[in-house]
């Protein structure tokens, strides 16, 4: 008598714990999502899917504003200074300068607006530009007319540099996980 209600009481436990780990809460608690409106903004003037520009700063910064990489990547999306200077000027922000940076709005513009550069350049092609935004277009072509990477999300384990795959990898894990828990508006 006493080992089934203990039996109960176990599949009891196990009941309520799986309810709350598909909350929909508990899942927005492990995949935040900060300066939510600056991402939409963003997003929505350059073309971009929110989710994409949420991964690639959960990745680059976890959302550490004025986050300052080793080899001087700058805020929340990680921006190389000479990247965001060519940025600030190919994408018409005279109001900018690459000390802007540190704030958050205009971290996430710039990063924005970068992805969607990358995103025409590869053609609409996700696994290059997100490659792209980390090597380099220029690395990142190098490799695909060499054939060294065919550029399809089947073949990361052919990026030639370990760094760019993992990141690839992150970005991609981190994008399908705010798919699952978010919708395009980040509710």
């Amino acid at each position: 008598m006493r080992r089934k209600k203990v039996i109960w009481v176990l599949l009891a436990v196990l009941m309520v714990v799986f309810m709350v780990i598909n909350s929909p809460m508990v899942w927005k608690w492990m995949y935040p999502v900060k300066y939510h409106q600056e991402i939409l903004q963003a997003a929505e003037r350059y073309t971009v899917d929110p989710r994409l520009i949420v991964a690639i700063i959960r990745t680059e910064s976890n959302f550490e504003e004025g986050r300052v990489s080793r080899k001087g990547a700058l805020g929340l999306m990680q921006l190389m200074p000479d990247t965001a200077d060519w940025v600030i000027k190919q994408g018409g922000f005279k109001e900018l300068t690459v000390a802007d940076l540190e704030k958050p709005e205009a971290n996430i513009q710039v990063g924005a607006w970068y992805l969607s550069y990358l995103l025409t350049k590869f053609e609409g092609e996700l696994v290059p530009a997100i490659a792209a935004y980390n090597a380099g277009p220029s690395k990142v072509n190098n490799w695909m007319s060499q054939k060294m990477w065919n550029g399809s999300p089947d073949s990361l384990e052919n990026i030639p540099y370990g760094e760019t795959r993992h990141y690839v990898q992150r970005v991609l894990y981190y994008q399908q996980r705010y798919n699952q828990v978010y919708n395009e508006r980040l509710e």
